[in-house]
């Protein structure tokens, strides 16, 4: 396409367009639906340019344009208690159902490195050795030693907002960085369970694995599950690069980017609740069983709510996405 002669033919029309949006509500009737038909010109207009001649300084005039239009004809929109009800009960938890085939054997997957890198750790001493010396391992793993005294060592309320601002980041990276060719995901989660598998190596060579299980299941199967679920969707992110499907990938990883950037709003408030046990239920002095059984009842509400919530929504045709009266008009592709 010749930019410039198609800048020429349509130059007119963006100008009347603009002219009309300036005179605010002072419209008639039939002014009104010319600044309609030329909205709906100027985005056709706009999505021709970004696939074929993309300039920066015309994009950006017409995206402008065509923002103050659609304002102009659907209305402001403005977002509230409506939208954040609509998110969490609807488009985060189906977000998180349609990713289950990603996150579900990306938890599998990581579980078994993790009890591997354990049972390794546990079952050679030079392994050990080349960990800590003896006498620091020692300090870790004894009764009261660090792995013990490590849930208590802050104030409740500063060590969960501590942790869910680690763990929020964590998360936050999986998302973001899975564009990567999902590649940096790998190596988060490589670091998550080798931290994991030693720490369960260690404690199990010391016979105080059952101590270490009570300290970690209570916030540690809603938290991991929160960075598996991360973790996917980020690789199925990175898959969306290789692998747009019938979608050019421009539009495929939109779609997926915005998914995952509200995921990661709904992931910060799980992480939020795995935080708070891991602050309050943890380090107190109830007996392993409830603190475990807190923990237990925090993962299955998640999962229920994903299942039961997530699962309705999406068969209703919920995707996590942003309402289609907020995405970006896209002009049909040929397959």
């Amino acid at each position: 396409m010749d930019l410039d002669v198609f800048v020429a033919a349509h130059q007119a029309e963006w100008a009347r367009l603009e002219q009309l949006l300036g005179r605010g509500r002072r419209l008639t009737g039939a002014e009104a639906d010319e600044l309609v038909a030329l909205y709906q010109r100027t985005s056709t207009h706009l999505s021709l340019i970004q696939s074929s001649t993309p300039d920066p300084m015309l994009t950006g005039r017409l995206t402008q344009l065509v923002a103050r239009a659609r304002a102009t004809v659907t209305g402001a929109r403005r977002s509230g208690w409506r939208d954040a009800a609509r998110f969490f009960t609807a488009g985060f938890p189906a977000a998180v159902y349609l990713s289950r085939r990603w996150w579900i054997p990306t938890t599998l997957i990581s579980i078994a490195v993790g009890v591997i890198i354990g049972w390794w750790t546990a079952t050679h001493p030079e392994i050990q050795g080349a960990i800590g010396a003896p006498d620091e391992l020692k300090a870790m793993t004894k009764p009261g030693g660090e792995y013990e005294t490590y849930y208590s060592s802050h104030p409740a309320a500063s060590f969960a907002a501590q942790v869910w601002t680690n763990n929020a980041q964590a998360a936050a990276m999986c998302l973001v960085l899975g564009a990567f060719l999902g590649l940096p995901v790998l190596y988060i989660l490589w670091l998550n369970m080798l931290n994991l598998g030693v720490a369960i190596g260690l404690m199990s060579s010391a016979d105080r694995l059952d101590v270490f299980l009570g300290l970690i299941l209570p916030h540690g199967l809603l938290e991991l599950t929160a960075v598996f679920v991360a973790a996917g969707t980020g690789l199925r992110l990175g898959w969306t690069v290789i692998d747009p499907g019938h979608r050019t990938r421009r539009v495929a990883l939109a779609e997926q980017g915005r998914a995952a950037l509200g995921m990661a709003l709904g992931l910060a408030l799980v992480l939020f609740v795995s935080g708070l046990i891991e602050g309050f239920v943890t380090p107190s002095g109830l007996p392993t069983w409830a603190r475990i059984g807190i923990g237990v009842a925090a993962e299955a509400a998640f999962l229920v709510y994903v299942y039961v919530l997530g699962g309705r929504a999406a068969r209703a045709g919920e995707v996590g996405d942003v309402e289609a009266a907020d995405q970006t008009a896209t002009l049909p592709t040929a397959a």
